[in-house]
């Protein structure tokens, strides 16, 4: 198989290498900090930023890329669904 990107410089434009399924959880932080988010259900998403700002995003629609550094999703007040960190 040939990686087209493998000499790329991992950075905020270049393409996602690994990703994990989100738990929203209130005490824990997400194994790594994201690169984007993808949000596949619609619904609020409540969350916690690398510098640890705290906010919630109303009405995130279904097939969202939120290109965001993010290390919690909270489970009070989220309600999008399908969610997946980016790395």
């Amino acid at each position: 198989m040939t990686d087209t990107y493998a000499a790329h410089a991992s950075s905020l434009t270049a393409p996602a290498r690994d990703g994990f399924a989100v738990t929203p959880d209130d005490a824990n932080d997400l194994p790594d900090v994201t690169r984007a988010l993808y949000v596949g259900g619609p619904g609020h998403l409540a969350l916690m930023l690398q510098a640890g700002a705290t906010l919630t995003l109303s009405n995130v629609p279904s097939g969202s890329l939120l290109p965001l550094r993010v290390k919690r999703i909270l489970a009070t007040g989220t309600t999008a669904t399908a969610i997946v960190g980016l790395l």
